[in-house]
């Protein structure tokens, strides 16, 4: 774990082990002990609880007892309820981006979205999460909205180890975007058409989701309770 100098221990813990769970590092049903992830993480234990209970109380991870604590299998409804949230909140965000956004911003986020292309065709899973949502972050973090920034944080953890699951089994070869539609709104000084291509491109991620879920994840929630 690389940890910044002047971010206390604590803060860093909790970034490094967010930032883990949001790009599917750890698998949904996956049990972890306090211990080994203090040592995964060459943190001590008392940051590592810490960060435990924020994420906790974030939906992120769930305690088990006995120091373990474990990614929670989504279940359909739960996903649905995410996504439902996130249909509302993101669109919303990339429509106050474009107040925002200038041309030099834009032109950063159309060469993040190259490297989202890059790994799609190279099928390199893990780049894929990274930039993706370095590209929807960049622009939300434009909207200067940090109530909504937050909940879109959330939203994002509760889903990412679950969407991990899914490339992992179906490649990255079926994850079209609507990228280009957000940035071109976002030159042409358009709200409503940002707001209406960032809800396309999330309910493309909703279509493979469900389909995942009918065919993978339904046949292991109990398993997990």
């Amino acid at each position: 774990m690389h940890v910044d100098k002047k971010m206390p221990e604590h803060q860093a813990v909790y970034e490094t082990l967010r930032d883990r769970i949001l790009l599917g590092r750890f698998a949904p049903g996956q049990p972890m002990t306090i211990q080994g992830l203090a040592e995964t993480l060459g943190a001590g234990m008392t940051p590592v609880r810490e960060a435990i209970r924020r994420l906790t109380s974030e939906h992120a991870l769930e305690t088990l007892g006995n120091r373990r604590v474990i990614v929670p299998i989504l279940s359909q409804q739960q996903l649905d309820d995410i996504y439902y949230l996130r249909l509302i909140v993101e669109p919303e965000l990339a429509r106050r981006a474009v107040k925002h956004a200038k041309k030099h911003q834009v032109k950063a986020f159309a060469e993040i979205d190259k490297s989202v292309n890059a790994a799609i065709e190279s099928g390199d899973i893990g780049a894929y999460l990274e930039r993706n949502r370095a590209f929807h972050f960049g622009i939300y973090a434009l909207a200067n909205a940090p109530i909504l920034m937050r909940t879109a944080q959330s939203l994002w953890l509760q889903v990412g180890p679950s969407l991990r699951v899914v490339c992992g089994r179906y490649g990255t070869a079926n994850l079209p975007d609507k990228h280009l539609d957000v940035l071109q709104a976002l030159l042409d000084k358009d709200a409503d058409s940002a707001a209406s291509a960032m809800r396309a491109d999330l309910e493309q991620g909703i279509v493979l989701m469900r389909q995942s879920y009918e065919n993978f994840f339904d046949l292991h929630v109990g398993d997990s309770q």
